[in-house]
């Protein structure tokens, strides 16, 4: 049998200077002082969190509306210009980074608050509002939105990236939480990706196409997410451990016992150093767990016993928890410095930063020979994970101006990733491809990357959404 043929991907766009000249000029009449040409705008539309290099797009337009999408992505492909979406800014794989030039367009304008269904517990939002701006909104109303990357994201690039956090091992990812998009397509239209139905079996599954697609499909412009009631109470704990392999056990034992756990954050000792000399904290130096359980006063005070149980049982004799909201605050107010108190470890270091996630099953083998690796190498590191669901991260502090650092954390990521997918795990758990881990797809994937070029190729024929990601 001869294998199917699917369609390749168009090379990446390269507009001859009059070209991108002309689309610049109507870009202008549509927008005026919302197109923006100035080095320092674009700079900053051409980097994120990452340490990839940045790259500027040609022009930065700035749209406030899914009609100005649409004739910004009109324009664009008239001229054969690329188009990079951009919301906040926060991603970490270098996924706006204008690689060919281009148009960004930033819809961190669009942030209204469209509807919100209090009845139905869902909310339906621009692409530009942030899940902070949400959650202030949504004070009054008994609701939160739960999904919780750490940065103030925009909830179209979460929806992009397919993001998820520390809250993800008990109310899912944004896979799981976005009802409907819209989108804007790379001929111009403006498609609804679903209806607001908590379940359907209508035909393929476009929400799920386009979350986590990066911006290479087309632009996210609305976003339907599914909001929660605000728990009746919060707990929060802290628990030390003897070693990483005793942290993680405890958390298998919880996750396989079906313990309803919020939140269960992991931090290997070097990671809660800096955050004690960071956010002014004085917990043990040594591998911790930070948990958080949601509920009633009785379930919760269960569910907290319960875990110091499997805890003590694994070493972890000091298990302290707290209801009072101002040490909440401050010990997930930590957690989520975590990133830049590891920096500081190392001052004018940059992060490199992985994003493995593994079967359950597998945490602890994988969490444990990848320590191993980082104790024999000479590279700073800290690692922290939302252990919960087998994600975890290491952070590599490396010198931006030494290949010798460079080259060493990437021999270790690599080794780390090649680990988790031989495990059955992945590259990324929430932090995407953008094109830093294009490379390691290929290797997880195989063949199935055949079919996403067949759908690339088929909603982009011109390859001008932020090419040269993911494919």
């Amino acid at each position: 049998m001869t294998a199917p043929l699917f369609a390749s991907v168009a090379p990446a766009p390269s507009p001859s200077a009059d070209a991108l000249a002309a689309c610049l000029d109507d870009l202008r009449s549509l927008l005026g002082d919302r197109l923006s040409t100035a080095q320092v705008i674009r700079d900053q539309h051409g980097r994120d969190e990452s340490y990839h290099t940045p790259a500027a797009p040609d022009a930065v337009a700035f749209a406030l509306t899914t009609d100005e999408v649409v004739a910004i992505v009109n324009t664009c492909s008239r001229h054969g210009v690329p188009i990079i979406p951009f919301g906040t800014g926060t991603s970490l794989e270098g996924h706006i980074a204008a690689l060919h030039g281009g148009v960004c367009v930033d819809v961190s304008g669009m942030n209204a608050i469209l509807s919100v269904r209090p009845a139905d517990m869902d909310v339906t939002v621009q692409a530009g509002v942030t899940r902070k701006q949400l959650n202030e909104y949504l004070r009054d109303t008994g609701l939160f939105f739960p999904i919780d990357p750490g940065a103030d994201a925009s909830l179209g690039g979460m929806a992009s990236t397919r993001a998820s956090g520390t809250n993800a091992v008990r109310y899912g990812t944004m896979r799981e939480n976005v009802l409907s998009l819209t989108v804007v397509l790379a001929d111009g239209r403006v498609i609804r990706t679903a209806r607001r139905a908590r379940k359907s079996a209508a035909g393929y599954d476009l929400t799920r196409l386009f979350v986590g697609s990066e911006g290479t499909l087309g632009i996210i412009t609305e976003v339907t997410v599914r909001l929660y009631g605000i728990p009746e109470a919060v707990v929060a704990a802290v628990c030390p451990f003897p070693d990483v392999g005793a942290a993680v056990n405890t958390v298998i034992d919880t996750i396989q016992l079906g313990i309803p756990v919020a939140r269960v954050e992991f931090l290997d000792e070097n990671q809660m150093d800096a955050v004690n000399r960071f956010s002014k904290l004085s917990y043990a130096v040594t591998p911790t767990l930070f948990f958080e359980f949601h509920g009633s006063d009785e379930a919760i005070a269960a569910q907290a016993e319960t875990v110091k149980e499997l805890a003590a049982a694994h070493g972890g004799v000091d298990f302290q928890w707290t209801a009072n909201a101002d040490e909440r605050d401050k010990l997930w107010h930590a957690r989520h410095n975590a990133f830049y108190a590891a920096l500081a470890l190392k001052p004018g270091s940059k992060g490199i930063s992985s994003d493995t996630c593994v079967p359950i099953s597998r945490l602890a083998d994988c969490v444990i020979e990848t320590k191993h690796d980082l104790q024999q190498s000479f590279l700073k590191s800290t690692m922290v994970g939302h252990v919960g669901d087998g994600n975890f991260h290491v952070l590599f502090l490396v010198d931006p101006d030494s290949p010798q650092d460079i080259a060493e954390a990437k021999r270790l990521n690599s080794r780390l990733v090649m680990r988790a997918i031989e495990m059955d795990g992945t590259c990324t758990g929430e932090h995407g491809i953008g094109h830093g881990k294009r490379d390691y797809l290929t290797h997880e994937l195989g063949d199935a990357m055949d079919v996403m070029r067949a759908v690339k190729a088929a909603l982009d024929p011109q390859n001008l959404f932020n090419p040269g990601k993911i494919i």
